[in-house]
């Protein structure tokens, strides 16, 4: 395991790489951002995220990790997923207990995974490619117990902690913009002490290309981020290699 982190690691400070054979395409890389925050919710301090990917025709799996500069949260997610046309599904198993778990393997009833589906939907035309996005917890870690009192005897059911959003991008000039509004069905994952539907997560996204040589160019990003739940904002400042 130690071999393989340090071989990603590898090709992951050595920029993109992308190798296609047969309709087989991989890619690796990773982003540096100032902080993070997923769906709304503050989580860390200044992360270093890679991600790789593998595709075949409409089949894809993706490794994505998060690690914080100067702290101890890690995460480690995986997806697994199918589109066709504007149409996408996929299942991830989400894990962040962070550095020193070691409880990885545990998949029993006391598992800190958490396993969610998404069913996504983006619009088939250029001139407004509006996504759509249900993504549910339907096993492992989102317990009601995390939410609510249980009576004695009453068996911990799973809460399907459920996060809706629609993103919509968009080009000004030579800047790469998104807009997107993600809200929660109740109280869950994303708003504990709801009593029923929240607006989490308020985001604009804008990127562009910063020319650094001849050859090379990096990719820079920055995002607002506004919890109308939880009335928290967030300005996220980031890279990607």
């Amino acid at each position: 395991m130690k071999k393989l982190v340090y071989l990603l690691a590898v090709l992951v400070w050595t920029g993109s790489v992308k190798a296609q054979d047969g309709g087989l395409n991989f890619s690796v890389g990773a982003d540096v951002v100032s902080s993070y925050v997923w769906r709304g919710a503050y989580q860390e301090k200044a992360s270093f995220q890679p991600a790789a990917s593998l595709s075949v025709g409409n089949f894809s799996l993706s490794a994505w990790a998060s690690t914080a500069i100067m702290g101890s949260h890690k995460e480690v997610d995986f997806t697994a997923g199918y589109s066709i046309g504007g149409l996408s599904l996929a299942i991830t198993d989400y894990w962040w207990s962070g550095e020193g778990a070691f409880k990885y393997l545990n998949y029993g009833d006391e598992t800190e995974h958490l396993w969610e589906g998404t069913l996504g939907y983006t619009l088939p035309t250029k001139s407004f490619p509006l996504s759509l996005s249900v993504n549910t917890m339907f096993a492992g870690a989102d317990k009601k117990s995390k939410y609510e009192e249980m009576k004695e005897g009453e068996k911990d059911k799973n809460n399907f902690s459920t996060y809706i959003e629609a993103s919509l991008p968009f080009t000004i000039k030579d800047v790469n913009l998104s807009a997107s509004v993600g809200a929660t069905t109740g109280k869950g994952l994303y708003a504990p002490e709801a009593s029923g539907a929240s607006v989490v997560n308020i985001g604009l996204k804008a990127g562009k290309e910063i020319k650094i040589t001849d050859s090379f160019s990096l990719p820079v990003f920055g995002q607002i981020i506004l919890n109308p739940h939880q009335e928290d904002i967030f300005f996220v400042f980031g890279f990607s290699l």
